[in-house]
C-alpha cells in the first residue's frame, strides 16, 4: 500500500431510501479508500 493520499476517500456514507412509505438506509456507515491504480467493485440489489 502506498503512503500517497487516496484518490477517493469515502467515510461513514449513509444513503437513505424510502419504499412503500417506509424509510430505511440502503447504505449505512460504509467507509473505503482507493489509491491510484486500485479497483473496487460494489454489488447490490
Amino acid at each position: 500500500m502506498s503512503n500517497a493520499a487516496p484518490l477517493l476517500d469515502v467515510r461513514n456514507l449513509v444513503v437513505p431510501h424510502r419504499k412503500d412509505g417506509h424509510a430505511f438506509n440502503a447504505v449505512d456507515d460504509v467507509s473505503f479508500s482507493l489509491q491510484p491504480g486500485e479497483t473496487l467493485g460494489l454489488i447490490g440489489e
